[in-house]
């Protein structure tokens, strides 16, 4: 049996406890997920994401810009997205922050939208990947999975050959497949190469 007096103290102990347990994480919305994996930017900041993501410098965000930052126009994607889920991208973004109704996103606009307690949606398609095939690789192998220290013989896994393949291919212009030595390349890694390469000569 508890003494008395821990019995009195038994409630400010409570209190106390209530008091300073921490609130629970909230979820990151899709653009703080976005920022930290496509730029590794770990704070949201309106302003600055507006600014990251006008390609073109222009004072506003175009239906290009916007597919872009969601992922949905590069053209060497693994996954090819219709046409109708960009339009559906594009139209909820304008109709949620096109205040003045001319067809593009100004900077004002985006933080009107934001400081209103509003955030980007997600549409369930990734983080949004939108930087050329380096940076892609770069920010989502090499620095995963190599460092600064890591020799060209220790470049061995599957993305590793297939971007020194795919920058030989821009290089010269046609298919060196047949003259690069691809260690442990299976059937379907060269198909997924080629179609890869398809892509990028046929834009």
């Amino acid at each position: 049996m508890l003494k008395p007096t821990l019995l009195l103290l038994l409630p400010f102990l409570l209190l106390t406890t209530a008091h300073t347990a921490e609130p629970p994480d909230q979820p990151k919305t899709w653009a703080e997920q976005h920022l930290e994996q496509e730029h590794h930017i770990n704070n949201f900041d309106p302003g600055a994401f507006f600014t990251l993501h006008d390609f073109d410098s222009s004072g506003t965000w175009t239906r290009d810009e916007v597919l872009r930052f969601y992922g949905l126009s590069q053209p060497d994607t693994h996954t090819s997205f219709s046409e109708e889920t960009r339009s559906h991208v594009w139209e909820t973004i304008l109709s949620s922050m096109d205040f003045d109704h001319d067809g593009k996103i100004s900077m004002e606009e985006f933080q009107s939208f934001s400081s209103g307690g509003n955030t980007l949606p997600d549409f369930g398609l990734g983080p949004g990947h939108h930087g050329d095939d380096e940076y892609e690789y770069e920010i989502h192998h090499f620095e995963k999975y190599h460092n600064e220290e890591t020799t060209e013989e220790e470049l061995t896994h599957p993305e590793d050959i297939e971007h020194v393949w795919v920058a030989l291919v821009r290089i010269f212009g046609f298919d060196l497949l047949g003259l690069i030595w691809v260690p442990s390349s299976s059937g379907s890694m060269i198909k997924t190469m080629r179609r890869r390469r398809d892509r990028l000569f046929s834009t």
